[in-house]
């Protein structure tokens, strides 16, 4: 069976870098008819917080990522532990003692001799008695995982073959000296004991997964499928490292993106495949990984928009019905407000507006030279309520009495009642106004 994860940390809010993940993962499960968790990286006690693992079931359930069974890192320390006192027995987990500025002097040394900036592996040579009396000074230790160092290759299911030669890979650091297991060991023993097949995450894990590559089999597991995906840069190729918080999901929920358009875009971007909304069976279907390119993948928030609305334009009365009512529009007036508003709309929210026009009046927009003509207009307008025939009676009425015909005895109109220079048929407008002001 296949069996994918993702695994975010509830240390913050998930952004569209990390949906590109969570979504590909799905999209894979899915497919297959297999199994998608939710997995979090909890292990940090400090800066996880369950307002953020509350905050991802949000975001993920909001775009109908709905997962089959949720898991915690932290948990599952003890299974951690045993796993760590199995690699110290075998002899791939050691003790180190460098100080990060230590670490820092080393790699800059190594540099300057044209070196990669490799630890060197000082811990492995320590002897107890040297452990204790670093100890005794106030030493922290902390333990790195021994890799073999021959090469580690696979085949990616984005980027190929890859081959990366251990040797030029720093030993990774497992645990640290307070004791908290770090990602790259917890996420080796978590696939492996999970039965995670397939791995699709961010391009720079490519090291990590060589790491997490000889862990798993240390451990005794066989390594998943892994795959790759390029990194979002913005529109013009910037890094969005600098963004990527205001590219969160829940303010792109908030801001009235559909949820529709952020998962039609982001499964098809950077594919070839043209972008487009679709459901979620049917992305999953058509879904597959060599379509995807290694290079960045630009992104740009503003194309959310024409999908939104494609989406919301496109919403049957009965998926708005009670959006509709809660705005206070009158039950015999509802389907007809929505057939008019619904072609004017971007975001949901812009019903408000249109409602807040047809029930309350606009702030009417008279340009001075229209001022006399508006005036004397409003003199021939009957009294509500309005039907289909309104508009066309009261327009024929005004060309009758002030001479005006085309642009120039509509649009002066159309201002004036709704204060927009633009939006629905008038004739569908005036029977749902309630209220129609105009300045001199």
């Amino acid at each position: 069976m296949t069996i994918t994860r993702f695994a975010p940390s509830p240390t913050g809010h998930i952004h569209v870098g990390n949906l590109r993940t969570a979504l590909f993962n799905h999209l894979i499960a899915r497919k297959a008819g297999g199994t998608f968790i939710l997995r979090l990286d909890d292990t940090d006690q400090e800066r996880s917080k369950e307002e953020y693992a509350d905050g991802i079931k949000r975001d993920l359930d909001w775009l109908g990522l709905h997962w089959d069974r949720v898991e915690r890192q932290s948990l599952r320390l003890e299974r951690y532990r045993a796993e760590a006192d199995a690699l110290r027995a075998s002899g791939r987990l050691y003790e180190v003692f460098e100080t990060p500025t230590e670490l820092d002097l080393k790699r800059k040394k190594q540099l300057n001799m044209g070196r990669p900036p490799v630890y060197d592996r000082t811990g492995l040579g320590l002897s107890d008695a040297d452990k204790d009396k670093l100890r005794a000074e106030g030493r922290e230790g902390y333990w790195r995982f021994q890799l073999d160092q021959s090469r580690i290759e696979w085949t990616d299911g984005i980027l190929g073959d890859i081959s990366i030669d251990a040797a030029s890979v720093s030993d990774p650091v497992l645990i640290r000296a307070d004791g908290q297991v770090l990602y790259t060991f917890a996420s080796s023993v978590d696939d492996t004991d999970m039965g995670v097949t397939d791995i699709v995450r961010g391009s720079d894990h490519v090291t990590n997964t060589a790491t997490q590559i000889q862990i798993i089999q240390a451990i005794g597991g066989t390594p998943p499928s892994f795959a790759h995906h390029s990194l979002l840069t913005g529109s013009k190729g910037e890094e969005l490292s600098k963004r990527i918080g205001a590219l969160a999901l829940k303010d792109l929920r908030e801001a009235g993106v559909a949820p529709e358009a952020l998962i039609g875009l982001m499964a098809r971007l950077g594919s070839g495949v043209p972008v487009g909304l679709a459901s979620l069976d049917e992305l999953a279907k058509a879904f597959d990984l060599s379509q995807f390119g290694a290079s960045p993948t630009k992104f740009d928030a503003e194309d959310l928009w024409p999908l939104t609305r494609e989406r919301n334009q496109s919403l049957p009365f009965a998926a708005v019905a009670d959006r509709i009512a809660a705005l206070g529009v009158p039950a015999d007036q509802a389907e007809r407000f929505w057939r008019v508003a619904s072609q004017n709309i971007t975001r949901l929210e812009d019903l408000d507006g249109w409602w807040q026009i047809f029930s309350q009046g606009a702030e009417p927009q008279i340009d001075p030279e229209d001022a006399g003509f508006i005036a004397e207009a409003m003199t021939l307008l009957p009294p509500p309520p309005y039907t289909d025939a309104t508009w066309g009676e009261w327009t024929t009425a005004v060309k009758a009495a002030t001479g005006r015909k085309g642009k120039g005895l509509f649009m002066p109109l159309r201002k004036a009642v709704t204060g927009q220079a633009h939006g629905p048929e008038m004739s569908d407008v005036m029977p749902l106004l309630q209220v129609v002001k105009a300045r001199d």
